[in-house]
């Protein structure tokens, strides 16, 4: 039912346009009447983005569930794609959607909400993770809109293509700089931790007395 008045929504918004469309005119193609459709969607809008909301219902517990061994960032980005995926699973009908939201600035207004909905679940995610660093709500801030930008350049720069070429390795470069500015990276398993060797000396012993108290020191596991 669902898919039927989303089909039946866009049909009729490629034939007579957005505006020039009701919810009566839908519920009338699809052969369903007008309690199915707000069973389904609050409102007009909400049928031009049927999948987001299953889309940041799956993301955020995808965020819930990280474990203290996911690099917070990382994760992130591994969650953005989740969201680029819900576009590339259906060409088709995200390249109808993009062209319609181009037409209609109120359409566009509400997939901006849309879009700051994801960027609010990486921040609070994130917050949460870089609690305890100088600055880190900032920091959370900072890479949760980096991360939006990434994936809304790489998802735009798609859709213009009429959904021709590889979106995810768009998506992959563009975090390739978020991560660069903003991971940690590990250090390598088989590196030791750097030591300090910390050596007390008179003031005025001679130098070969301090080479060779560094040079015990030095000596010693």
């Amino acid at each position: 039912m669902r898919d039927a008045l989303v089909a039946a929504a866009f049909q009729l918004f490629l034939e007579r346009g957005y505006e020039q469309t009701t919810v009566d005119d839908i519920v009338a193609l699809a052969g369903v009447g007008r309690r199915s459709f707000f069973r389904y969607f609050p409102s007009k809008e909400d049928v031009v983005f049927p999948d987001h909301e299953r889309c940041l219902a799956e993301m955020t517990a995808f965020l819930a569930d990280s474990g203290d061994e996911d690099e917070p960032v990382q994760r992130v980005c591994d969650a953005v794609r989740i969201v680029l995926r819900m576009y590339t699973e259906n060409p088709t009908f995200s390249v109808q959607r993009y062209r319609l939201t181009k037409k209609v600035p109120g359409l566009r207004a509400y997939e901006l909400s849309v879009v700051w909905r994801y960027e609010r679940a990486f921040a609070d995610h994130l917050r949460g993770r870089l609690a305890g660093r100088p600055d880190g709500t900032l920091q959370a801030d900072v890479i949760a809109a980096a991360v939006a930008a990434a994936h809304n350049n790489a998802l735009r720069s798609w859709l213009r293509s009429d959904g021709q070429g590889d979106a995810s390795a768009a998506l992959d470069h563009a975090l390739g700089y978020v991560q660069q500015a903003f991971t940690t990276p590990p250090a390598p398993a088989d590196e030791e931790p750097e030591d300090v060797v910390v050596v007390v000396s008179r003031r005025r012993a001679p130098l070969w007395r301090v080479v060779q108290e560094i040079e015990s020191a030095l000596a010693q596991e």
